[in-house]
């Protein structure tokens, strides 16, 4: 069974209980400058855990295998690197960096040292967003030509280091990432381009833009919308919309079914009298918004296997690289190309 640490209880709680419970690995080491904090956690975990205020001990815990990075963003790429050195496999936790040169020089060092990094863009394992991949790479909706995914979530009751003004942790790159992860991993293609628009009216003492809406121009001309929004006044969602030649996927993360309209069911294209592509398909998904067991597991797989993750570091760096070209055109004004 593989011996695994894990810094930053915040998201890093749910990463350390899915280790537990996958019964592929046995969490021996947990980090957070909270000690009350981990205390919790390790009597969740039940069993003896060691408990570390600062992550440079937890990295030299003896007999670890691999960690995951759930820290705050600006820490990953330290974090990450130190944990490559000490010959450690590497889960961070998404955003991969805030910076695509920084996620180059975490990639590279993976690749020095022959060790895992995988990234926790964790909407490609929700059970909705699954799902629609596959109904996607099987052709039921026939040719894609327009998607559209929006990471809606009100921070309003969320301070701490996400709101330094030295930071700047902006939240395209922060939390849009997962739109933008899913727009490349439902379509199977790159964005060439980024045009985008971005306002400042709903948290007005954060320092970085609340509302951005961004136009990708993606390969075979294929059309691509991201809408991220971190001051709305509704649920949190990741409602994602697929149009393709022959029909259409509307699914999000928090619904139990995806809705599939098709243009022909079983040789027709009619019922009772109605169009088919008018009739919705509500396909039941079971409810796993972030489905961390899957992540986890497939972390673990990777070790074990000795092979590379479907999730690997490369796609947490591109993800980041479409996030900075979203930014520069809302500052610059104008389109800007994908940096990769």
């Amino acid at each position: 069974m593989l011996k695994l640490g894990v810094i930053g209880l915040g998201i890093g709680r749910s990463h350390a209980l899915a280790m537990m419970r996958s019964g592929k690995a046995k969490v021996v080491a947990i980090c957070d400058i909270d000690a009350s904090r981990m205390e919790k956690v390790a009597a969740e975990l039940g069993g003896d855990v060691a408990m570390y205020t600062d992550y440079r001990d937890l990295l030299r815990h003896e007999g670890l295998d691999g960690v995951c990075v759930a820290s705050p963003d600006h820490y990953h790429r330290d974090m990450v690197c130190e944990a490559l050195d000490l010959g450690l496999h590497v889960l961070c936790e998404k955003p991969l960096a805030l910076h695509a040169e920084e996620c180059r020089e975490m990639i590279a060092k993976a690749e020095q040292v022959g060790r895992k990094l995988m990234v926790g863009q964790v909407c490609r394992v929700a059970p909705g967003f699954a799902l629609a991949k596959k109904i996607v790479d099987e052709g039921l909706i026939g040719d894609i030509f327009f998607i559209e995914s929006e990471y809606a979530h009100d921070y309003i009751d969320i301070r701490g280091w996400r709101m330094d003004p030295e930071l700047k942790r902006h939240p395209v790159t922060g939390g849009g990432c997962h739109a933008v992860d899913l727009v490349r991993f439902l379509t199977g293609k790159e964005p060439l381009e980024a045009f985008s628009y971005s306002n400042h009216k709903m948290l007005a003492d954060w320092p970085c833009d609340d509302t951005t809406i961004a136009v990708l121009k993606f390969e075979d001309d294929v059309i691509g919308k991201v809408y991220v929004s971190t001051g709305c006044k509704r649920n949190y969602t990741m409602r994602t919309v697929v149009y393709g030649s022959k029909g259409t996927i509307i699914c999000d993360n928090t619904t139990p079914h995806l809705s599939l309209f098709v243009d022909e069911f079983e040789g027709a294209n009619r019922f009772m009298g109605k169009k088919m592509q008018n009739i919705e398909h509500q396909i039941p998904v079971s409810l796993s918004s972030h489905n961390i067991e899957a992540e986890v597991s497939e972390f673990c797989d990777c070790i074990v296997q000795n092979r590379e993750p479907s999730i690997g570091a490369v796609e947490g760096a591109i993800a980041v690289a479409v996030c900075e070209a979203i930014i520069r055109s809302s500052e610059t004004g104008n389109p800007e190309k994908i940096a990769y």
